[in-house]
């Protein structure tokens, strides 16, 4: 079930938060857990056993763990828990990929391939390892004490808005919102949490979906009809794509969440505006940014080592770990390489050129980015290569593929919404619409445009068979 599909809009979402606002405060919780339970269930039934059972494992190591005095057991019971998590991360998404590679190997030198079954990918297992990881570490530090029982760990990691593709909830900021989230549901947070969620299942079903339709088109066209200027569109639609694809699913995440009094962290702040590559992954996937600064490249040793050489291979090995987060494979890999390259330049020497320019230097920033996309939609290395040599030399003829009024007008929506808060005046307007608290004639707006948008969309969706969300794939 997604949450830019009829089911979810008519069906689910209206009977949930009936049920939800007329129980009784001391039930909510269970019927989170309930929804969300049957929310994940309605799309990965085989694989709801395995969340269920992995995390009541690891529950209850935790909890062991934590009551234990001795430092070589609870080291050896934080390494059970990992060992659970990111073994059954490994199998699940990297297996494939390994037996793969390990074939090619093989087949070079002429020997038989290792006979293996696929597997399928569990919806979100990426996101909830994370959430999983981050609360064996946070215990085990002494940040947080484990929470009371199963069913509120089970709540912690299967809620639903946040369950598919996030936002990455460390345990820490999230732990005491369990108890207390009932006293922030409030009128007013109900209502901007569904303004919230309408916002951004507009820029889901009204950016990203066309940008998406024709990405998937170009990106399919042969090499040989791929034309420049047909390449550059195909670029640039995948580039807008994932970005209101993703940035719309947080933001309905963000709103249901507020729906119910949980305050999620913010997961993008318009990383095409950035002024460098630092600065994008400032903006871009916050949360995964934050998870990977605190879990991984601080205790490699963060800003503190002894040399700069050091300092570059953390950065660059942080950004490989997190391209091989998004999917198994070589594209991936490459893309979290390239970006780790751009970083480590920018310590290196190129962060004193751009600073000079100042806001001028998202025009930088962007093509960067754009071109890193084309590694990320294409996977294969190979592939890329081809595509990028269309991009950067000239290919004429006649294009498989044109745009259409529809394709130039959300074209322009989607460079509008990108690049608006360049200017000061953007950035109020945003920070009115999302941050400052409102007046009545300000819900009075917010509600028309929930409604327009609800009522455009819901006809969008109908007629169209397009409507995939990029990150459920991670």
């Amino acid at each position: 079930m997604v949450f830019s599909s009829i089911v979810f809009i008519f069906y689910f979402l209206p009977l949930f938060f009936l049920f939800y606002y007329l129980a009784d405060k001391r039930f909510k919780n269970a019927l989170i857990l309930a929804g969300s339970i049957f929310f994940y269930a309605w799309g990965a039934p085989r694989f709801i056993f395995v969340i269920l059972g992995t995390t009541l494992v690891d529950f209850y190591v935790v909890r062991l763990m934590d009551a234990s005095k001795g430092r070589a057991l609870r080291k050896l019971l934080l390494c059970v828990s990992l060992s659970i998590n990111l073994g059954l991360l490994f199998y699940f998404k990297y297996s494939n990929f390994f037996v793969e590679n390990v074939n090619l190997v093989f087949h070079y030198f002429g020997a038989k391939p290792m006979a293996w079954t696929k597997l399928l990918l569990p919806i979100g297992i990426s996101f909830y390892t994370f959430e999983t990881l981050t609360y064996v570490v946070d215990v085990y530090r002494g940040v947080h004490k484990p929470l009371r029982n199963f069913w509120d760990y089970q709540l912690y990691i299967i809620l639903f808005p946040k369950l598919i593709a996030g936002p990455i909830i460390r345990y820490n900021d999230f732990a005491g919102q369990i108890y207390d989230h009932t006293d922030f549901e409030t009128p007013d947070n109900r209502l901007r949490g569904l303004y919230r969620f309408f916002l951004g299942l507009g820029k889901k079903v009204m950016i990203a979906n066309v940008m998406g339709a024709a990405a998937d088109t170009i990106f399919a066209i042969p090499h040989n009809e791929l034309t420049t200027g047909t390449a550059w569109f195909g670029a640039l639609s995948y580039t807008f794509h994932i970005y209101f694809d993703f940035s719309g699913y947080s933001d309905m995440a963000i709103g249901l969440g507020l729906m119910m009094g949980f305050r999620f962290p913010e997961n993008f702040n318009n990383p095409y505006t950035a002024v460098s590559i630092t600065d994008f992954w400032r903006r871009w996937h916050i949360t995964l940014g934050a998870w990977m600064r605190e879990y991984l490249y601080i205790p490699l040793g963060g800003n503190r080592t002894k040399s700069k050489l050091r300092l570059y291979f953390n950065l660059w090995l942080v950004f490989l770990a997190s391209g091989l987060w998004h999917g198994a494979a070589w594209g991936f890999v490459i893309w979290g390489a390239y970006h780790g390259f751009f970083l480590v330049m920018e310590r290196f020497f190129l962060g004193k050129w751009l600073a000079r320019l100042g806001r001028a230097s998202f025009l930088y920033t962007f093509p960067v980015v754009l071109v890193g996309w084309v590694f990320f939609k294409t996977e294969h290395f190979s592939q890329a290569v081809y595509y990028l040599s269309h991009m950067f030399s000239f290919h004429g003829g006649n294009s498989a593929w044109a745009p259409d009024k529809e394709y130039y007008t959300f074209l322009a929506l989607a460079f509008v919404f990108s690049f608006f808060t360049v200017s000061d005046l953007g950035k109020r307007i945003q920070q009115k619409i999302f941050f400052a608290p409102y007046s009545l004639p300000m819900h009075y707006a917010m509600t028309f445009i929930a409604i327009l948008l609800c009522i455009i969309c819901a006809g969008r969706i109908t007629v169209s068979s397009f409507n995939p969300f990029i990150y459920f794939r991670f």
